[in-house]
């Protein structure tokens, strides 16, 4: 197995035992059966317009501008299978950021839409989601539904929030003057949602390392609010359950310090020897935001999730 790392060329010395293993890696064949997995909500509905209203409060009050409030959800089971659970997840939602980590009994299943950073050379590339809208049952509704959101004045200020946001992140790590706003308010269709996608990217010093970088961009602005700080102090007072991996980050780094991080949306967290799991979804919240508007768009982003369960 011969790979290709800029003018090098590296030949792994156990490359075939890796190809086997890969190959010999199994899968699940049939469906979990007696998995008996019960979900309820950490956040009840009349809990999230609570504390929806005494959100928008702070942002009267000038204490932030944005906040990405979350809503739990926690189940138990019998028996589950983390690759069944990703594979069917992202059967019914594929997305471009998913992934499946294991770590003795605990799973992250992540069927991710977003990208956190992205390291190529000296480029860092950050590309956050704020604004999203369900697909069409038609051509034509779907049209209608993508128009509506790239033109919603609503949705485009929540998304250059953040896009300040990140320019600030990226401005602590990448040299001076080198802040581009690739894109601004792209809409990109996934299978059951339509997101609305800004890129933000600089230029890096040679100097800079990974953990450096992580350092001054960590956690991300897409999951947190603007300003930063406060942001995550009201989350932590508002929201009813611990993040944890929730709205965290995985993904690679190559031999030439490059890498590729998601944000972990979309997502199942696993403890396979308690028998249970949690997942979280949200959206930001602003002064023009709507309540009903935006619950509703927490149970469109776990729609995919509770059809995987129900199905088992």
């Amino acid at each position: 197995m011969e790979f290709e790392f800029g003018n090098a060329h590296v030949f792994h010395p156990n490359a075939a035992k890796i190809i086997d293993e890969i190959g010999s890696f199994p899968l699940p064949s049939s469906n979990t059966r007696n998995s008996n997995v019960i979900i309820k909500p950490i956040t009840s509905k009349e809990s999230y317009f609570q504390n929806f209203a005494r959100i928008q409060e702070h942002i009267r009050e000038g204490d932030i501008y944005e906040m990405n409030y979350c809503i739990g959800y926690e189940g138990r089971f019998e028996v589950i299978d983390p690759i069944e659970i990703y594979l069917k997840l992202n059967g019914l939602s594929p997305m471009p950021f998913s992934g499946l980590f294991v770590t003795g009994d605990r799973a992250v299943i992540s069927a991710s839409p977003e990208r956190f950073l992205k390291k190529e050379g000296n480029t860092l590339l950050a590309q956050p989601i704020k604004g999203s809208t369900r697909r069409g049952k038609t051509e034509e509704e779907d049209e209608e539904l993508v128009s509506k959101l790239r033109n919603s004045e609503k949705e485009q200020a929540e998304n250059l929030m953040i896009v300040d946001l990140m320019r600030n992140d990226l401005a602590r790590v990448g040299k001076i003057g080198s802040i581009t706003v690739d894109e601004l308010f792209g809409v990109y269709r996934f299978r059951r949602i339509s997101q609305m996608i800004s890129s933000v990217s600089c230029t890096l010093p040679d100097d800079v390392s990974f953990a450096q970088i992580l350092s001054k961009t960590f956690p991300m602005g897409s999951m947190t609010g603007a300003p930063k700080i406060k942001a995550m102090e009201l989350i932590d007072r508002y929201e009813d359950f611990k993040r944890g991996w929730f709205s965290g980050s995985m993904g690679y780094i190559d031999t030439k310090g490059d890498f590729d991080w998601n944000v972990i949306i979309r997502s199942v967290v696993i403890d396979q020897h308690h028998g249970t799991f949690y997942f979280g979804v949200g959206s930001a919240i602003t002064i023009d935001a709507d309540a009903n508007s935006e619950y509703e768009e927490c149970l469109l982003k776990s729609q995919a999730i509770f059809e995987v369960f129900d199905n088992l």
